[in-house]
């Protein structure tokens, strides 16, 4: 019966939608990359996109080819040399019935199962293109292992290379050979049968076979695990130690041999067709592989290093040590024993003045509220939770700044794709306050604030305030007109007070044209958007900006490095630069110890989400080789090769030739404003609690390691790390303070031990790369300085500082002052510092009231030195307090800005001096309680507590007086010793 028109209609109509969805998919999949090659182009990045990829569909191609083709053949040869006939079974009546069920899709099969491993093969080999790019474009690191005496290139570039092919081919024996076994099976080629398992001799030669090539490859990974012993971290140390060396790698290198032998004895077999031999010798191998691989090194272990084991691995801790500080970039740190005092005596920071005059005290962590309430102007700004700290030049001198940028806020803008996407665009200035200094009343000291612009760092005509390109910015934005069109963006507010926003039009080349129809289609496929497709706020000269975070675009342009989890924003040449760190990482470094990125980067600001730690990412060789700059109006990217002599940077070099300017081209002011990174920091200082020490027998009896203490600031109930500070100081030795990045280290402890928090050891990076010549960067930059403290002095660690400051009675009396209200007390990072010949610590003190729109101001400054505590509304006064009411010290909150001379009342001074009096009033009155006691004379008792009560009284009074608030009502409580904050 002939077909039906309806049955002819529906057979056309499957295939018909079938192609129409494979145009769809294909045109999709075709946008994509367009979409990519239009983005990179615009960047001028056009190479990495073309080499990257080119190399994974390279490596795709060759992988699928290789699995595809020898799955493809083994099971053709497989079935081709199936048996004519297979004797009578109940197991072979089930297997012909399953011939009979494939039969009429085995060739389909035939050719769809070995299209499908090589798709997936091709998939994963492919994600090794770096491994491949780097083992054609490496070159030597011009040092030589200790033990096989190859250069470093061949175990971080070679070694891995051979490693990924020996592996893939592996796989490819394993499945190919595999998938012949089960075909010989399903047609009667290997059979169960009364006598035993048959294999007729097609199989057996199947077999054999990839018996062999499996064994040549065992052999060629026995002969490589020899140099990979080198790269261990199972033992106590990372390397080869005495076992591995005298027992793992001789035992390696016989049962290579073993293995091509045992190959070669089955490729005999096929000819003269006895396959005992092989057989037996498989089995000698496996018995070989258990002995003298797994047995033997555990005698020689046990027997011979282990009673002896500090004389039989010296030699190998040597190694251990000598290559991990190598790897890290440690070999270089300067150790200077400080024999630190805590004594705290008048004048002793006289010859600190550089580093006093530079003590932070505004904290980056706690001030973007402040930033937020004081800057933000309208709810579509908004400022990154933690500020980041520079220096920039002010009347000549260098100063500590606390930095950020007014970001867009998509969540404050009115909802609706114009809004979103049309005329909220981008963000608005810089804002920059004083580091070492605040406002009388506790605000930050703006050196850069307002809209517009304005203060001694510049104003909106010395640089370009938009930002386009930040680490809040939307997921896309529609900017550009052609000239004449009145602007449509929404630009910023008239002015501070200003209920009216002008208008503006980006005029940069910032993002891909989407002027044409072909490239909106394109684009409203990858965003899903219909509006960007149909809208008119499309115009011909229209442009993308997408992919907007600094971070996540060096990320993109250069995929080789593992960036640096912050970025950091300057005032660089008029322009606003997001500057990014970018490292190259391996994690086959011979002798080098491990780390685990995201664990050794992590600290509390991590964990609270403030800040980014690195990815989970197991390295033991890392360097700072590259600096990143993101223009913030326009997105344009440069790339520095900063470490110019990274054997690997070089190799990336060769990859990508046009993508890296070398830093000679970098500007003075960017220079200026480069700082040394931290994470790497991080790394280095979690590696030094353990390899500052060189000497062996120190090393091996672990007596002197160290540990990065707690964050003290979130109390007793926390393990998560201090974080480090960028302060500008000067270490003993220096000629001059430089700014640095710093951090104490205590005494390790085994996990459920309680922390010693005693000062062993304090580390400065310089920070500063800056010269003031373009293309020069500070011979000192990045330099290690650590300070080994005596063991004969206890020295208190920031755990020891913070409890000092707790449990101060007369401390924690003024903070219950200044708890008054709701008032919340918020302790602010705690600084040390290493002068006077001691050990500093440094605290400020900020109050928060319970407002929805409070925000966190400066009222205090906590100091200690040795046992000694000071208290005190400025830094200056807190240091007296400390140094015998004269500590010689100059700091930078001398005297309280906000206020000319002329307009400063005489009752902020007495008021002061009101406040000073009464505390002392009130620690006099406290001594006098406890002597009464002690005494028994309860009289004298209630007498000083009488005195107490009217001591705090006035104390209020006077903070009152200082705030400008009504005086608390009512009578005082009686006070009782807390810990503060």
């Amino acid at each position: 019966m002939p077909p039906t028109k309806l049955g002819r209609k529906r057979s056309a109509l499957v295939p018909t939608l079938i192609v129409v969805a494979v145009l769809v998919v294909g045109f999709v999949f075709f946008s994509q990359v367009y979409a990519d090659i239009l983005w990179y182009g615009q960047l001028g990045f056009l190479e990495v996109f073309l080499k990257e990829n080119g190399t994974k569909i390279a490596i795709f191609l060759a992988a699928f080819l290789i699995m595809s083709v020898s799955v493809y053949l083994s099971l053709r040869l497989a079935y081709r040399s199936r048996p004519v006939y297979a004797p009578d079974s109940s197991l072979q009546e089930n297997l012909n019935r399953y011939q009979a069920q494939l039969e009429p899709v085995r060739k389909l099969l035939m050719v769809g199962i070995p299209v499908v491993l090589g798709g997936f093969a091709g998939t994963a080999a492919a994600s090794a293109w770096q491994t491949v790019l780097l083992f054609f474009n490496q070159g030597p690191f011009g040092t030589a292992d200790p033990q096989f005496g190859l250069d470093y290139s061949f175990y971080l570039n070679t070694l891995p290379f051979i490693g990924f092919i020996t592996g893939f081919l592996v796989s490819v024996v394993l499945i190919a050979g595999i998938a012949g076994l089960l075909t010989h099976y399903l047609y009667g080629g290997i059979r169960l049968e009364e006598k035993g398992l048959f294999a007729s001799t097609a199989a057996r030669i199947h077999i054999a076979v990839f018996a062999a090539l499996f064994l040549v490859l065992q052999g060629v990974n026995y002969w490589l695990d020899r140099y990979s012993t080198l790269q261990s971290a199972s033992g106590k140390w990372a390397g080869a130690l005495y076992t591995d060396v005298n027992a793992v790698i001789p035992t390696k290198a016989i049962l290579a041999v073993a293995a091509i032998i045992v190959a070669i004895l089955f490729i005999v077999a096929i000819f003269v067709g006895r396959w005992r031999l092989p057989l037996v010798g498989t089995a000698m191998l496996v018995i070989t592989a258990i002995l003298a691989g797994g047995i033997y090194p555990w005698v020689v272990q046990r027997f011979q290093v282990t009673p002896s084991e500090l004389s039989m691995e010296r030699q190998y801790i040597e190694r251990n040590i000598a290559l991990t500080r190598q790897a890290y970039g440690l070999t270089n740190t300067e150790v200077t024993p400080y024999n630190a005092t805590v004594t705290a005596e008048a004048g002793a920071l006289r010859a600190d003045a550089e580093t006093t005059a530079n003590i932070r005290l505004l904290d980056p962590n706690l001030v973007s509220d402040a930033f937020g309430q004081l800057e933000q102007f309208r709810q579509y700004y908004q400022f990154a939770p933690t500020l980041n700290v520079d220096r920039y030049p002010v009347e000549g001198d260098v100063q500590d700044t606390v930095i950020a940028v007014r970001e867009l806020n998509i969540a404050g803008v009115p909802s609706g794709w114009v809004n979103e996407h049309v005329l909220f665009t981008h963000g608005y200035g810089v804002v920059a306050a004083a580091g070492s200094r605040v406002q009388a009343d506790g605000k930050p000291a703006f050196m850069l604030s307002g809209i517009p612009s304005t203060g001694v760092l510049g104003n909106d005509e010395t640089y370009e305030p938009r930002i386009y390109f930040g680490e809040y910015s939307p997921d896309y934005s529609i900017v550009g007109a052609p000239e004449g069109t009145d602007p449509v963006e929404i630009d910023r507010p008239q002015s501070e007070n200003s209920d009216t926003e002008s208008k503006n039009t980006f005029e940069g080349n910032g993002g891909p044209n989407v002027g044409n129809w072909f490239n909106r289609l394109v684009y409203a496929l990858k965003f899903q958007s219909t509006d960007l497709m149909l809208s008119d706020a499309v115009n011909s000269e229209s442009q993308i900006l997408y992919d907007r975070n600094p971070r996540e675009r060096v990320e993109k342009l250069a995929p080789y490095l593992t960036v640096d989890g912050n970025a950091y924003p300057a005032i660089v040449n008029g322009r606003v630069k997001w500057i990014v760190d970018g490292y190259t990482t391996s994690k086959h470094f011979p002798y080098s110890t491990p780390q685990q990125l995201a664990s050794a980067t992590e600290d509390s600001l991590t964990a609270g989400g403030r800040t980014v730690a690195l990815p989970p990412q197991d390295v033991n060789y890392i360097r700072n080789a590259v600096k990143a700059t993101v223009d913030a109006y326009d997105g344009s990217v440069t790339l520095y090769a900063w470490d110019d002599q990274d054997p690997l940077l070089k190799a990336w070099q060769k990859v990508f030739p046009t993508t890296l300017k070398p830093y000679s081209e970098m500007s003075a002011e960017l220079m200026a404003h480069v700082r040394y990174p931290e994470d790497l920091f991080k790394v280095q200082r979690e590696l030094l609690g353990r390899y500052h020490v060189t000497n062996v027998d120190r090393f091996y009896s672990n007596s002197d390691a160290w540990s990065v203490p707690t964050d003290p600031t979130l109390g007793a109930q926390t393990d998560v790390k201090q974080p480090p500070f960028y302060l500008s100081l000067k270490m003993p030795g220096q000629d001059s303070a430089a700014f640095s990045l710093t951090t104490p280290f205590i005494p390790f402890v085994a996990d459920g031990e309680e922390p010693r928090n005693v000062l062993y050891g304090f580390l400065a990076a310089e920070a500063d790369a800056g010269t003031g010549e373009d293309g020069v960067k500070s011979p000192d930059y990045g330099k290690l300085r650590l300070l080994e403290l005596p063991r004969s002095v206890t020295v208190p660690g920031p755990g020891q500082a913070q409890n000092l400051f707790n449990s101060d009675t007369t401390v924690s009396q003024a903070l219950n002052l200044l708890r008054q209200g709701a008032s919340e007390v918020i302790n602010g990072n705690l600084l040390s510092l290493p002068v006077g010949g001691g050990m500093l610590y440094v605290q400020p003190v900020y109050v928060q009231s319970s407002g929805a729109s409070s925000y966190p101001t400066l009222r205090r400054v906590l100091v200690s030195f040795g046992e000694q505590v000071g208290f005190a509304p400025t830094l200056s006064e807190a240091l007296d307090q400390v140094f015998e009411g004269n500590s010689g010290a100059t700091t930078g909150d001398e005297g309280n800005v906000g206020q000319t001379p002329e307009e400063t009342p005489t009752t902020e001074v007495s008021a002061q001096e009101k406040l000073q009096s009464a505390l002392q009033a009130a620690r006099a009155a406290i001594e006098e309680g406890r002597t009464a006691l002690a005494d028994g004379d309860f009289a004298a008792y209630g007498a000083a507590q009488q005195k107490l009560q009217q001591a705090l009284q006035e104390a209020l009074d006077a903070e009152a007086e200082l705030t400008g608030e009504a005086p608390a009502g009512g009578s005082t409580p009686s006070p009782s010793p807390t810990t503060g904050g």
